[in-house]
């Protein structure tokens, strides 16, 4: 079994009533600084070790990454799967910990991991990441209260290219978003018209914080003036009471994600609960994690 005690220096550093308020109402919070500068550097030797297609496991039924793809963003799913410097900064404890507070949940899985490159802004080098929710692309899922922690590997604000939230966005009902979409004008433009505020909250934060927002939150980044290139990992989180749900979309076909063919089954139907694909992250039960 998995011993997620914190110390009281962690449990310090735990959401309180008033973080837990502010995510609530305004759909994101960032955290102080909680992850050592040891697991973050081991993340960075993790980033590269990938790059360079120096992997601990292979994950049947994943992609690796082709010619072309080391030019302008980069975003490869289930890295922790692969890299085991990046599986330990998932499973650092506060951040499962926080995300549990956050969500009021039980328990938190996790869902899947992405990194994240964002190079230095250039001519014909695509950066943007436009205007999303994550849930989205999440339709399968039965819990509505998924959430994704967002881990920079060095200090990042607007110049180099740092994720930026829509105000109280996760009460809204959009369509039209794209995470590949470029063109984040013409999506304001799209908010805009239907009828949505466009009050956008930018993001400054130093190595060690950690952001958290909710799954229906409008986030997006704009390039990266800074430099060096963004390195970040993206991890997406879903409290234990989430499970495969059947939904069909607007197009006619049923919902799907990556996962649904990486995971088990139960009962016919894919298992989020899997604990090779989804391991449990953390557990309310343990000390501290009641705060």
């Amino acid at each position: 079994m998995n011993d997620f005690t914190l110390s009281p220096e962690q449990q310090a550093l735990l959401p309180g009533s008033q973080e837990v308020e502010f995510y609530r109402r305004h759909g994101y919070w960032i955290s102080p600084q909680i992850i050592p500068e040891e697991v973050l550097d081991a993340a960075e030797r993790g980033m590269r070790r990938f790059y360079a297609r120096d992997y601990d496991a292979e994950v049947p039924g994943t992609f690796d990454f082709g010619p072309g793809q080391e030019e302008g963003l980069r975003k490869h799913d289930y890295t922790s799967q692969r890299v085991g410097e990046l599986a330990q900064l998932l499973a650092y404890p506060l951040i499962g910990a926080s995300a549990a507070v956050l969500a009021g949940a039980a328990g938190i899985r996790l869902w899947h991991d992405q990194l994240l490159y964002k190079p230095v802004d250039g001519s014909g080098v695509p950066g943007n990441v436009g205007w999303h929710t994550d849930r989205q692309y999440w339709q399968s899922c039965s819990s509505a209260e998924m959430l994704t922690a967002w881990v920079g590997f060095h200090d990042v604000d607007e110049t180099g290219g740092s994720v930026s939230f829509l105000e109280a966005s996760h009460r809204w009902d959009v369509e039209g978003l794209d995470f590949f979409s470029q063109d984040l004008s013409g999506m304001e433009a799209a908010l805009v018209g239907q009828g949505y505020p466009f009050d956008v909250r930018p993001t400054r934060m130093k190595r060690g914080q950690v952001s958290f927002h909710h799954c229906k939150t409008v986030h997006g980044s704009g390039p990266n003036q800074g430099a060096a290139p963004r390195r970040s990992l993206a991890i997406h989180l879903q409290p234990l009471d989430n499970m495969w749900r059947s939904h069909v979309l607007p197009n006619g076909e049923q919902a799907r994600h990556g996962n649904d063919f990486l995971v088990g089954t139960v009962d016919g139907h894919p298992d989020y609960a899997d604990p090779r694909m989804c391991p449990l992250l953390w557990s309310a039960g343990s000390s501290g994690s009641d705060r």
